[in-house]
């Protein structure tokens, strides 16, 4: 049965005792103890410090941990004059369902910014939560998406798909559209609540892109803010992001349909401004198994191979044949097949009635994508591997970006089939 609301009665009542707040930092989390304190911490004083004139929330907005998350936000010191919740959201359990309740709270507390943060974020400082913020406060946007530095393989989801897709679709480059850290305005939130699905993935990873792509197609004031480094518990993509591709790309896909007569108009791209300055950055290494990746892909094609016949059109089935015959130490997945498969998959998500008799669900299509999905990072990393971080951002992720949009007719005359 939907929830009403994702705020259980405590955090009601809580709410009601402080009565308004002018700026919110609310943080998601799900048995993160051993790191929350920190972030809890760094956003209270980003609060205090660069807003004194604003009244000060923050809340916690928790999935049931069982490792004392709650309480240790409650534990830890801030500043004086900052309210702290720390409440377990109700709803569906995902990120999604946290954001809600961190919505709701934010509506009824009356705040006029919002940031929201990760909750196992390590280089977080307070300096975030103005960069996060300012932008609304001050200079009238409505979203603040983060403009981070990140190892070239953190983030492969983004690098290979929500990035180029976006910028691709809605003629607007915003290079993190899923970071996890965003700021918003509280005419935003209202606009969000008002038109969430909180029963679909939106409820769960795929809350990010549908917040990117609402704000980019119905606010339009969307900036990016230097936050420097991004170090957090990045894990290996071949072990660990399967449910969490399903459920972004499933929502990306998905908004195709809703915004289709802004996207197919779009015939240029121009960059969402950035605002901050340039910050020096130290990045962690972030492990990937190449070899892990290029199984995945076999194995996927042994399973689905009948499947893709239905999906790829032709150019791009001989694509995957090629590919699958290399050797790991040749291997190769080239930019311009890759998208001519993500657009494929995106008219048989939208399309699947009248998609060669398509009968899949929508989460099982982009669950046969994923091993595709797998075979790209693999190219990525293969080809990037001896790469400096600028080299890569220019030769791989805007190269791969710039084909998408060189690629978007194919896009359109497939869609339109």
């Amino acid at each position: 049965m939907p929830f009403e609301t994702a705020l259980r009665e405590d955090a009601r009542q809580r709410i009601a005792q402080i009565g308004q707040a002018e700026i919110l930092v609310g943080i998601p989390s799900y048995n993160n103890a051993g790191t929350i304190a920190h972030v809890v911490n760094m956003a209270a004083q980003g609060m205090v410090k660069h807003f004194p004139d604003m009244k000060p929330v923050l809340i916690n907005s928790d999935g049931g941990s069982s490792d004392g998350t709650r309480q240790v936000v409650l534990d830890t010191p801030v500043p004086p004059g900052v309210e702290v919740i720390a409440t377990q959201y109700q709803g569906l359990p995902g990120k999604g369902s946290a954001f809600r309740a961190i919505f709701e709270a934010a509506r009824a507390l009356g705040a006029k910014a919002c940031v929201v943060v990760d909750s196992d974020l390590r280089s977080i400082t307070p300096q975030w939560i103005k960069l996060l913020a300012d932008p609304v406060v001050g200079q009238g946007y409505d979203y603040v998406t983060p403009y981070y530095s990140r190892h070239k393989y953190d983030g492969t989801i983004t690098n290979n798909i929500t990035f180029p897709m976006t910028r691709m679709l809605y003629g607007l480059e915003v290079r993190q559209p899923i970071g996890g850290d965003f700021g918003f305005s509280g005419n935003l939130v209202n606009a969000y609540l008002e038109r969430g699905d909180w029963e679909s993935d939106i409820a769960r990873y795929g809350i990010d892109i549908w917040m990117t792509t609402k704000a980019i197609n119905e606010s339009g004031r969307v900036c990016q803010a230097r936050l420097g480094a991004k170090v957090h518990d990045a894990k290996d993509p071949a072990l660990a992001l399967g449910p969490m591709f399903v459920q972004v790309v499933g929502t990306l896909f998905s908004l195709m349909t809703t915004y289709q007569s802004q996207w197919e108009s779009v015939t240029s791209v121009e960059r969402a401004p950035i605002y901050g300055p340039e910050i020096e950055a130290e990045l962690e290494p972030v492990p990937v198994s190449i070899g892990a990746m290029i199984t995945k892909l076999h194995l996927g094609a042994e399973e689905y191979w009948s499947l893709w016949q239905q999906i790829l059109t032709s150019e791009s089935q001989s694509a995957i044949e090629g590919i699958l015959a290399q050797t790991e130490s040749e291997y190769h997945f080239p930019a311009a097949d890759w998208a001519r498969i993500v657009f494929d998959f995106a008219v048989a998500y939208n399309k699947r009635g009248s998609c060669r008799n398509l009968a899949l669900s929508p989460d099982e299509i982009i669950s046969v994508m994923t091993p595709l999905y797998y075979g790209r990072t693999a190219g990525l990393a293969n080809e990037s591997w001896y790469m400096d971080m600028a080299t890569f951002e220019e030769e791989i992720i805007q190269s791969q970006a710039r084909e998408f949009v060189k690629l978007k007719p194919y896009l359109i005359e497939h869609w339109e089939e």
